[in-house]
Order: C-alpha cells, then structure tokens, then sequence
C-alpha cells in the first residue's frame, strides 16, 4: 500500500512539474475597462524544487563516483606496494637459504 502511495504521489508530481513548463495565457480586466494579456512562463515553486532536487542528485551521484574511483585507485596502490615489500621479503629469504646451503 504504501509503495502504491509513493507511486500516485510521484506521478503528481512529474505531471505538476511538466505542466509547469507550457506557457498559460490570462486577461486581466482593469478598473476603467481595458484588457491586459499575462501570459505566465516557467515554473512554479514547486516545478523549479523538483528540478533542484534531480540536479542535486545527480551532483551526488557524480561525487560519490569520483570518491569511489579514487579510492580503488589508492587500494591498488597499496596492494600492489604491499605485494612489492612482500616479494621483495621472499626474495631475501630464498638467497639466505641459498647462502646457507652453498
């Protein structure tokens, strides 16, 4: 139920965010009788909050990318300066023994 609820709300949402983006034309009768012609372009508060909140989203999502990018840069790093200290380990001890066998 409350994942239908989510649903309907999202859809309410987009159709009230793209409504916002088509023009609407209004006349405006004055006091002394002349007609005036607005015609509203843009989004309403809540339109320009919904496009807000996808771009600040997307910001996010493109942060966390790069975080994750440089940290499996600086794991291989490490790994591969590790297995560098542990060869070179290996390859002391193989050449003691060698010396100790001669």
């Amino acid at each position: 139920m409350k994942k239908v609820t989510l649903l309907l709300a999202l859809c309410a949402f987009a159709t009230a965010s793209y409504a916002q983006t088509t023009p609407s034309t209004e006349v405006k009768v004055r006091d002394n009788g002349t007609t005036k012609v607005v015609t509203k372009t843009g989004k309403t508060n809540v339109g320009q909050a919904l496009d807000n909140t996808k771009d600040a989203a997307g910001n996010v999502a493109h942060k966390t990318g790069h975080a994750i990018k440089s940290g499996a840069k600086k794991t291989g790093h490490a790994v591969k300066h590790g297995a560098n200290k542990v060869s070179s380990k290996a390859k002391e001890g193989s050449a003691k023994l060698e010396d100790k066998t001669e």
